[in-house]
């Protein structure tokens, strides 16, 4: 509906899947997209925000918080930002709404995305926020026919889905502040107690962050093989559970400037409504027993503790080094 407009639209590398393979399709299209750099802590900096903004920019696209760190960005600067130069401000809020305030017109967002599974409510269900004033969003339909939701998109409703998507916000509105208290205080003390094991890194923002989400990096040793030692009992993810199938190590961490060990060394644990401090006590006690046996079998761990510059290591060495811990 913009095309006449501009094709310039601005997004963040760490953004789901969904928004970068939609960039990725638009650019095939003619589109032009800038995807803008974050730091360490996973935030983008404003003023190269800002100084990306061309005259043909008619969005940009920035998530609410980052699936993967629960990074949550600085959305009223982001929105001051857009309003200044007449760009729209879209956000995919997956993973915060239902879990964090979010009030779109408060801070400038015109068009956001979220889900129903991410709340407890059924899965197969989301819901689309566009401002209808000030400015009005104006949008075309992906699917023609019947005429649905005002014309933007056909098809017959899954009332029942819809129904309990509402009861699930609904829930969500009434025991958000004090589920993320209690949550908080449970990833805190999941943090605490695995980084008293030796070079253990949080990825991501320590005070801007969703109080559900944290990214941990077990140096020198490998993510997956981790997971086997627990995973019969604990669900926890090596990345995005969207893109849990590649063997490829982490975009998102990579974007934050971790180097492939690390990245391949990553953990994601995500704690809800239904999780307990004996939960997290449980999981404390597996993934420390699974990091000191995976290292225990690690000659790279025993380089590591001799003090070798792993830099510095050639193939030969390391073959040594693995023969005979494989012949102890």
């Amino acid at each position: 509906m913009y095309r006449r407009k501009g094709n310039h639209i601005i997004t963040v590398k760490t953004e789901h899947k969904a928004i970068l393979d939609t960039c990725d399709h638009l650019e095939k299209l003619g589109a032009e997209i800038t995807y803008l750099e974050v730091n360490r802590e996973g935030l983008i900096d404003l003023a190269e925000l800002e100084a990306a903004i061309k005259p043909n920019t008619i969005l940009i696209s920035v998530m609410w918080a980052n699936n993967e760190t629960g990074t949550i960005q600085d959305m009223k600067t982001i929105g001051d930002i857009c309003a200044k130069h007449g760009v729209l401000f879209m956000s995919d809020a997956t993973q915060a709404v239902g879990k964090i305030p979010v009030k779109p017109k408060e801070v400038g967002v015109h068009i956001m995305a979220f889900s129903s599974h991410k709340m407890y409510g059924p899965k197969g269900v989301g819901a689309l926020y566009v401002s209808r004033k000030n400015p009005r969003v104006k949008l075309t339909a992906q699917m023609d026919g019947g005429g649905h939701e005002r014309g933007m998109r056909s098809g017959t409703l899954n009332v029942p889905g819809i129904v309990g998507f509402g009861k699930a916000a609904e829930i969500a509105k009434n025991e958000m502040a004090q589920d993320a208290e209690r949550v908080s205080k449970l990833r805190d003390k999941l943090e605490t107690e695995l980084s008293k094991l030796e070079e253990v890194y949080l990825n991501g923002a320590k005070q801007s962050r969703m109080p559900h989400v944290t990214n941990l990096s077990f140096k020198h040793v490998e993510g997956e093989g981790l997971m086997m030692t627990f995973n019969q009992n604990i669900a926890v993810s090596s990345g995005s559970a969207c893109t849990s199938a590649s063997l490829e190590p982490s975009y998102v961490l990579v974007a934050l400037g971790l180097g492939d060990d690390l990245a391949h060394s990553s953990i994601r644990f995500s704690l809800g409504r239904f999780t307990t401090e004996e939960d997290v006590d449980y999981a404390i006690q597996a993934v420390a027993q699974g990091v000191n046996h995976m290292r225990d079998l690690s000659p790279i761990w025993e380089m590591y503790k001799e003090g070798i510059d792993l830099n510095t290591v050639t193939w030969s060495e390391h073959y040594h080094h693995l023969k005979l811990n494989i012949q102890q």
